[in-house]
């Protein structure tokens, strides 16, 4: 007879970004700025790509998909952010969140299986220069690209099956500006343990794979670099890696820290601002980290521009 009584949930209310309402106008504008150079951004590092046959190597290769998985996931949070800063209910169906849910893991766990690939390419580069064009292809990069996508696709069906089994029936405000599982287990009224168990193995399993990849990747290139007599060839390695570097750590500083903490109403509002720095800035600054100190890319960049002139 209880379970005949419960309400089910239909929609979800996000609690969203919480501000003074003056400054809702100019925290839309700064985000749809933000938004939209991410999406020019990324979209002509693709295109540039695309266009110069001589960029048509792995590590370009890995760039155009980081590239376009920084523009799905930002296009997966912000536009529907943007809106809930200016539309006082911040509604939304259960089916548009579990689809925005599903879209944010595929994108999140293929950038983080790409990362891994890229840190993978530079090992090969800097350790085994003679054997780069033999070992990393273009077949065997788009390969681990393919699988990459694959293993982000499988990841999410995992999750959103988990979280299927689920009811909402009590509470239906979530605590994100986005639908994301663990404020979704929050408000859950059946025992989400299942659920966090999933969580921690697969989440767990993909983080520490990719990002022992990465560290094993650079202790080898780094012990190469400081062995190396060449002057010139270690600013290239430094300029390159220490750009894959710092997208790294920006990316995986706040993934890490939002699953160590314990929970609590402060802690909500530090996952929102780490999630909001990991879904909204990082997309737009890695066309930046990745172009403005990458020689190939301005040069590619302004022979395209003097043809169009």
């Amino acid at each position: 007879m209880e379970k005949e009584n419960t309400t089910v949930v239909t929609e979800f209310v996000f609690t969203g970004l919480i501000c003074q309402p003056q400054w809702k106008i100019p925290l839309f504008l700064f985000f749809f700025v933000i938004y939209l150079v991410t999406v020019l951004g990324n979209f002509s590092l693709i295109g540039l790509i695309w266009k110069d046959p001589h960029l048509h190597i792995p590590m370009y290769l890995c760039l155009g998909n980081l590239a376009f998985v920084d523009t799905w996931l930002s296009s997966t949070v912000t536009p529907n952010m943007l809106l809930n800063l200016l539309d006082k209910n911040k509604l939304i169906s259960f089916s548009e969140c579990m689809i925005q849910f599903f879209s944010f893991v595929v994108s999140a766990t293929t950038e983080c299986f790409v990362l891994a690939v890229m840190a993978y390419d530079r090992y090969v580069a800097i350790c085994k220069p003679l054997l780069y064009p033999v070992i990393m292809t273009n077949k065997l990069c788009t390969q681990l690209l393919v699988l990459s996508f694959v293993g982000g696709f499988i990841h999410a069906v995992i999750h959103e099956s988990f979280l299927f089994r689920l009811a909402f029936c009590k509470l239906n405000k979530i605590y994100h500006f986005y639908c994301d599982v663990i404020p979704l287990l929050k408000i859950s009224c059946t025992d989400p343990s299942l659920n966090y168990l999933m969580l921690f193995i697969f989440s767990g399993s993909i983080q520490v794979f990719s990002i022992m990849t990465i560290l094993i990747s650079y202790t080898f290139v780094l012990f190469t670099i400081l062995t190396t007599k060449s002057e010139k060839g270690m600013r290239k390695a430094f300029s390159t890696c220490g750009a894959h570097l710092l997208s790294v750590s920006l990316y995986y500083g706040p993934l890490l820290f939002m699953y160590v903490h314990p929970a609590s109403s402060q802690a909500d509002d530090q996952d929102m601002i780490l999630s909001l720095f990991y879904t909204v800035i990082i997309p737009v600054l890695n066309p930046i980290i990745y172009s403005l100190r990458n020689k190939q890319v301005i040069g590619s960049l302004k022979k395209i521009l003097k043809r169009n002139v």
